[in-house]
Formats: structure tokens, C-alpha cells, sequence
């Protein structure tokens, strides 16, 4: 006799990802709530540390599976097929869940049936600390503009299935979560983000968020989801600009104070030595990279790439606006 479904089934796809995904498991296995199932998929990988580790997985409650190199998209699919919890949890390999995600997280849809999901605010850490969102908007105007939830939100498995899964026809890798909260808003669905910070999100450089969101990649996938997503962003259509422009103006007011601290900072230690003693003069200079390193990163952070491709989605958005009756 078959045991009794779990209520959340996580999902995690892992390519080349053995020195995280340990981590990210016993965050699952350390939940308040226990009413959970984990399947893994090794999506292809191919280096020696990661195939070594699926060669004997260690971890309890955990299906592991095996399937060529296909991307994040057509393995979290191959996942939920699989999956028999009324709730999914997106989980990538590299991040990790806050002890009470699951429990916060079905305590909003017990006090809200009608959510299809619920996201959290989260923490970066790794080549990256902060927290986000700012906001905490996730109706479909504000998710069209930019993406406050993360890709582990836990989800109800039944709209995910009728929404078709993942996209797994976009141009890269990347954006596919981003994409399903769209389909799941345009379909009648609601979600939230709780302001309680309950998901930590693993920042490396060069990692898919790096190149999802950043040049022709970005452009791809942005153009590809305005085409897909036609209607929708032809009806907020000034609202996304708006925010897009907002975002942009707010990156570059605090860039340029970075770049006037560093001025003002330069300015000290070009004046004469001897009006500083060595003591202050060293700390000035270590303030004067930290600021060059802020300026950096910066430039180089999510929501600077995210909103640096403004004048390509203008041009898509006005080419929608054109063609509206």
C-alpha cells in the first residue's frame, strides 16, 4: 500500500553543483515542519566532485535521479512529474531554506486558500550580501516590471501542472521561474511575499543569475518574454516603463554619490601628508577602496543588470504599444 502523499514535495536540479547541494539539503531536513518529500535529479554532470557524490548519495528522505543535460527548466519538469506533494518548492542546488520556510510559507495559505503562491524576502550571501525585495508587490504589473520572487516560492503542484510546467523553449537558462509567476497571474492566480526573511540565495560570479541577466542574454530572454507575454505587457505597458525608469534613475543617484565619495576621498589623500597623520592617512585609504569596491559592485549587482537593458525593453514595449488597436 502506497504511504500517504507529503504535503510539499522539493524539487532540486544539480549540475556540477556537489560542494552546495549538502547544504541545501539539510536546510530542507532541518525544517519545523516535516511533511515533505526531496527529489534531486543530477542533471548531466560532469565534474569529478559532484558525480562522485551521486555515485552514493548520503542524505535520507531523498530520491535522487539521473538524466542527460537538459537545463534547469526541463529538469525541474521531470521533477514535478514525479512529484506527489500539493505543494512544490523550487529549490536550487546552491541555496538554502530559513528553518521555518515550510511552516510560515502553509501557514499563508491556511489563512489565504485562495494563493496559488507564497514567496519571502531573503538574504544574499557569497560574493553578494543583502536582502531582497525592496518591495513586496507581486501583482502582475510588478512582476511584468522586474521579479521579487524567488524561484523556491512554494507553489500549489496543480496550477503549476495546468500552467505547463516550465518554459522549456526559452532562448537560456534562467529566467524560467520569472516566467511561470507571469503564466500563474495572467491564469487568475495570486501570490504574495511575506516580509519575513526566510530564504538565503547563494551569489557567485558568473553563476546563470550573472548571465540571465546581463547583455544579449538578457536581451533574449527579455524580448522573448514580451513576445510570449504580448497582452500583458501591452496593457502595462506605462507602468512597466515607469518602474523600469524609476529603478534605473534610484541606481544611478547612488552610483554617483559612490563616485563623489571616492572624488572627496581622493582629495584628502592628495593633500599634503603632513596635514594627516599616517594612522588617518591609511584609513582613508582604505575607505577609499571600499568605496571604489561598492561603486563595482554596484554595477555588477542584480538590480543594476537587471535594469541596464532599459532602452532594448523600451523599444520592445513602444513596438507593443504601436501595435495595440
Amino acid at each position: 500500500m502506497n504511504a500517504a502523499p507529503p504535503l510539499v514535495s522539493v524539487v532540486i536540479p544539480c549540475y556540477n553543483h556537489g560542494r552546495y547541494i549538502g547544504e541545501a539539503i539539510e536546510s530542507v531536513l532541518a525544517q519545523t515542519m516535516q511533511d515533505f518529500e526531496i527529489l534531486v535529479v543530477d542533471d548531466g554532470s560532469t565534474d569529478p566532485e559532484t558525480t562522485e557524490l551521486f555515485s552514493a548519495p548520503p542524505w535520507p528522505r531523498t530520491s535522487v535521479f539521473r538524466i542527460a543535460n537538459g537545463g534547469v527548466g526541463p529538469a525541474r519538469n521531470f521533477l514535478i512529474a514525479r512529484a506527489r506533494g500539493e505543494f512544490v518548492c523550487a529549490l536550487d542546488a546552491d541555496d538554502k531554506l530559513h528553518s521555518e520556510y515550510f511552516a510560515r510559507t502553509l501557514a499563508a495559505f491556511d489563512a489565504d486558500p485562495s494563493l496559488t503562491f507564497v514567496s519571502t524576502h531573503m538574504q544574499m550571501f557569497g560574493d553578494e550580501e543583502r536582502l531582497w525585495p525592496p518591495d513586496a508587490r507581486s501583482d502582475l504589473p510588478a512582476l511584468l516590471a522586474d521579479d521579487p520572487v524567488f524561484c523556491a516560492a512554494l507553489v500549489r503542484r496543480s496550477a503549476v501542472v495546468a500552467a505547463g510546467g516550465y518554459d522549456e523553449h526559452m532562448p537560456a537558462q534562467g529566467d524560467e521561474d520569472w516566467d511561470l509567476w507571469i503564466s500563474l497571474l495572467e491564469a487568475g492566480g495570486r501570490g504574495i511575499i511575506l516580509p519575513e526573511v526566510l530564504f538565503m540565495y547563494r551569489r557567485r560570479r558568473g553563476s546563470m543569475c550573472d548571465q540571465c541577466t546581463t547583455g544579449e542574454t538578457h536581451d533574449a530572454l527579455m524580448e522573448y518574454m514580451i513576445k510570449k507575454h504580448a497582452d500583458s505587457y501591452a496593457t502595462h505597458f506605462d507602468y512597466v516603463l515607469r518602474s523600469k525608469e524609476a529603478r534605473l534613475a534610484e541606481i544611478e543617484r547612488a552610483n554617483r554619490q559612490l563616485e563623489d565619495d571616492i572624488s572627496a576621498l581622493h582629495r584628502h589623500l592628495n593633500a599634503s601628508p603632513r596635514q594627516h597623520d599616517l594612522q588617518e592617512l591609511d584609513a582613508l585609504r582604505v575607505e577609499c577602496q571600499r568605496a571604489r569596491e561598492e561603486v563595482r559592485a554596484l554595477r555588477s549587482s542584480m538590480s543594476w543588470t537587471i535594469t541596464a537593458p532599459l532602452r532594448r525593453l523600451y523599444e520592445q514595449l513602444q513596438r507593443l504599444r504601436q501595435q495595440r488597436p
